[in-house]
């Protein structure tokens, strides 16, 4: 097979885990070129990735005629923009979630999206391709739970980034708690109830960090959803976790229930000391889902070789950031807020 070369635009700390697997964890894949306004980004990938070519530039990157392919992990406002001018050049598409954080936006990227038919346009929800999610997926799709009535998502940064956050909500647009993080959670709602979203109701509370009020950011969210079989969904978003990164997913049926990561455990390691009993937990999530980010990227160049769309296409990017804007101006609004 050929070998698939790809540039990435964004080497923050999420670029560079795709970086290091597009360089190293990957089949048929070349690294090919990088694109930061970092300079210090671009002698890491030449240096460490063996990366050819790096851009300050995005619009030289994507000219590069020895390009197939570009992973998009830059700040989530530019990536309608780059989705589209990668598309325009021929380019096959790996972008980051959320697809874009105006729905109009959006719209029109899923237009070009849907002219270049013929080209790869893959999202980010890695969660689908983690092997706990797929079993669970697996489970669901035989029934095994019967008629699915609630679906129960926790997803919580650790605090030991709350410092950094307070920094960045006051100089950055991350789109809110619920598009920069339950985002997800609500994906998997979709995925596994094969519904959409028909109302929401947000709150939230900013309790060690009160200061994110005066930005209009939230350190703690909650959303009740209700979905257009009657299904139910409850979120709780969070960026304190005191004892590390905790995302966990309930699904509860008709036939029985299941718990995705009951405890975030770092391993099968357990410690008996002074302290009791301790399991050790994953601390962030380059760490808790180290094993899908590989898997989505075999999987994007994999379907270029096969010219096979993915599974996850810009529809699920528009629904899911469609329902985290809701579910933001519920909380705003203080209001239940219907979905067209």
């Amino acid at each position: 097979m050929r070998t698939i070369k790809v540039g990435i635009v964004g080497l923050g700390r999420l670029g560079k885990i795709h970086a290091q697997n597009l360089a190293q964890n990957v089949p048929n894949c070349q690294l090919y070129a990088a694109c930061s306004l970092n300079e210090e980004e671009l002698i890491y990938a030449k240096t460490e990735l063996g990366v050819e070519k790096g851009y300050a530039n995005y619009a030289e990157m994507i000219a590069d005629s020895e390009l197939d392919a570009v992973a998009i992990a830059s700040p989530s406002g530019y990536h309608c923009q780059q989705i589209n001018a990668a598309l325009e050049k021929g380019l096959h598409v790996y972008s980051e979630k959320p697809i874009g954080l105006d729905l109009e936006e959006i719209q029109a990227t899923m237009d070009v999206i849907n002219r270049h038919s013929k080209q790869i346009f893959m999202l980010g929800f890695m969660r689908r391709y983690d092997d706990s999610y797929r079993y669970a997926k697996e489970l669901v799709e035989a029934g095994e739970l019967g008629e699915l009535t609630v679906v129960r998502c926790y997803g919580i940064d650790p605090s030991s980034g709350m410092e950094s956050f307070v920094k960045f909500a006051g100089a950055s647009n991350s789109g809110g708690l619920f598009a920069d993080m339950s985002i997800h959670d609500i994906d998997l709602v979709r995925w596994f109830t094969k519904a959409e979203v028909a109302k929401v109701w947000a709150i939230g509370k900013n309790a060690a960090y009160p200061e994110l009020d005066q930005v209009n950011e939230l350190e703690t969210g909650a959303a009740m959803l209700q979905l257009t079989d009657k299904t139910m969904g409850l979120l709780v978003a969070g960026r304190n976790c005191a004892h590390g990164y905790h995302v966990e997913t309930e699904l509860i049926g008709t036939k029985g229930m299941l718990r995705i990561a009951n405890f975030p455990e770092k391993n099968l390691v357990t410690v008996l000391n002074s302290n009791g009993v301790v399991r050790p937990c994953s601390q962030d999530f380059p760490e808790r889902f180290a094993g899908a980010f590989i898997t989505e990227m075999k999987e994007f160049i994999e379907c270029i070789l096969t010219e096979k769309q993915p599974e996850v296409t810009s529809y699920d990017g528009l629904q899911a950031t469609k329902v985290a804007l809701a579910c933001k101006e519920s909380f705003e609004k203080n209001q239940l807020i219907e979905l067209k």
